[in-house]
């Protein structure tokens, strides 16, 4: 049981997400989300507050009788209720429900106590809300998605419950659950928020973290069975650079591959005895996919540490309109739910998680090619050659994935589009952002399943699996044990996917 105080991190993330911990939340935080409550109900009572006897957006400049003040919040709900294409995954929506939760426990936000119990009852349950990917610009927060979320908190729309859709009122009566009472701005602090793009940004980040492990192993491995020189990984040449990244990736390949029988040391062969001659047959460096990893790599960690610092900023921010400041009794009105740290952050990271894709093919295509590698069969073919293709097929589709990542990686950032009656004209567009870099990575692994498995075909051929490092036999046992040796042809879907299916569960 983990209980929220009103900061989360990530590893809070990981136990909740994928640990399955519940929660409940700390008896302090209740009462200060009362006391935001009813001090906004006092507030609120002769004065104009946004969202609370207003209309939205450029309805502001309408004011709402005091009769209609609980319908306001209904008919803000239902509206925007309009999501449409592909259902966002429920782990991503549970992430978004546990960050929307973590920032109405802070007390800016005037909402009655029943909001942040019913969601508790909801993550603990499991209980997801039916939440479509289009329909956020990522300014006035995720409007439409957590429009989705308040709807059934309301208990209507959709929820996904025991791995099924159900209509909410099913799941709700299932689990003797109870619509919140809406009494002043429940709707509108539910909606306007950053919530849906923080979510699904968290776990892109938990997900990138494990495809750059992976990486590093790959591309250790890669540099092991070619019997690559050590010294473009060694604490002397990569400390020269001021990079903490850098220095990371280059220490724990050193790490990864310091029981090597394989790799080769610069002084063992070209500092000594080499003075007739006059060619070189092996390659006095390698290629940049195998020797520049470190500088590859470190500006991946670099920027996945940042993107990750400031979503946990963002989970822990007030990030809805307007603020409830009890301390200081005011109610102050700005654009704290505006996206755009969200959007610059995920664009950041689709763009270096597409370098490690393409560092990954990059890898591929030398282990496929014997005019680079010259020391394994045309696509690491262990059958006959001609009459059998090894991993020819399967590159096809490592290189068009790449490419989609590529064109994927253009920013959402800058996309911005006026709408709204042009109230909203300079837009985050950060759910879109969070949404195709959740695809970048998801493509990612795939190209990495692939190169793995060529690399354990790859240690076959060479019969080196007893001369590889520990780590490099732990990860060929980890492969061979999902896609056995072969040299016939045999249908390669099942076994890439199954392998991609591993990393990620890993």
């Amino acid at each position: 049981m983990l209980v929220l105080n009103g900061t989360l991190g990530i590893k809070d993330f990981q136990k909740i997400l994928f640990g399955n911990l519940s929660i409940q939340i700390e008896d302090n935080v209740v009462e200060k989300v009362e006391e935001s409550f009813e001090f906004l109900k006092t507030f609120s009572e002769n004065k104009i507050i946004y969202g609370v006897n207003t209309g939205f957006g450029p309805m502001a400049q309408y004011k709402i009788e005091d009769s209609e003040r609980k319908q306001l919040q209904y008919n803000l709900i239902r509206s925007h209720a309009s999501g449409t294409g592909n259902l966002i995954p429920p782990l991503y929506v549970k992430a978004a429900m546990l960050a929307r939760l973590n920032t109405l426990c802070l007390g800016n936000s005037g909402v009655h106590k029943s909001v942040i119990e019913l969601m508790v009852q909801l993550i603990n349950k499991d209980i997801t809300p039916v939440i479509y990917e289009h329909g956020g610009v990522g300014a006035s927060g995720d409007l439409v998605q957590l429009a989705h979320l308040a709807l059934v908190m309301i208990g209507e729309g959709e929820v996904l419950y025991k791995g099924e859709k159900h209509p909410t009122e099913f799941a709700f009566k299932k689990e003797n659950l109870q619509p919140i009472s809406v009494e002043l701005r429940e709707g509108i602090a539910l909606m306007n928020g950053t919530s849906v793009m923080t979510g699904i940004g968290i776990v892109n980040t938990i997900y990138t973290r494990k495809l750059l492990n992976w990486m590093i192993k790959a591309s250790s491995a890669i540099n092991e069975i070619v019997s690559a020189y050590d010294d473009h990984l060694s604490f002397e040449l990569n400390q020269s650079k001021k990079h903490r990244g850098q220095r990371e990736i280059a220490k724990l390949m050193r790490d990864h591959l310091k029981d090597s029988s394989l790799i080769k040391k610069r002084e063992h062969h070209l500092y000594n005895d080499v003075k007739n001659v006059a060619f070189f047959e092996d390659k006095v460096q390698e290629y940049y996919s195998l020797r520049c990893v470190p500088q590859i790599l470190g500006p991946v960690l670099d920027t996945l540490n940042t993107v990750e610092a400031i979503l946990i900023e963002e989970v822990n921010s007030a990030n809805d309109n307007p603020i409830i400041d009890v301390k200081n009794q005011n109610v102050y009105h700005g654009g704290n739910f505006h996206g755009d740290y969200v959007s610059l952050e995920m664009d950041k990271l689709k763009l270096v998680v597409t370098k490690t894709s393409m560092l990954a093919e990059g890898q591929l295509n030398y282990l496929l090619n014997p005019n680079l590698n010259r020391i394994l069969p045309p696509f690491v073919n262990l059958g006959k050659l001609g009459l059998n293709f090894g991993m020819q097929g399967v590159q096809f589709t490592a290189t068009s994935t790449t490419a989609e990542n590529q064109m994927l990686s253009n920013p959402m950032y800058v996309h911005s589009i006026p709408n709204n009656n042009d109230n909203q004209d300079i837009v985050s567009m950060g759910t879109n952002a969070a949404l195709i870099t959740k695809k970048v990575i998801e493509n990612a692994f795939e190209v990495l399943a692939i190169e793995l498995i060529t690399i354990t075909q790859a240690i076959e051929y060479l019969n080196v699996k007893d001369k590889v490092s520990t780590k490099t036999k732990q990860l060929y046992d980890d492969i061979r044990a999902i896609v056995p040796i072969f040299k016939e042809d045999v249908v390669m879907y099942p076994y890439v996917n199954a392998v991609k299916n591993f990393l990620i569960d890993q």
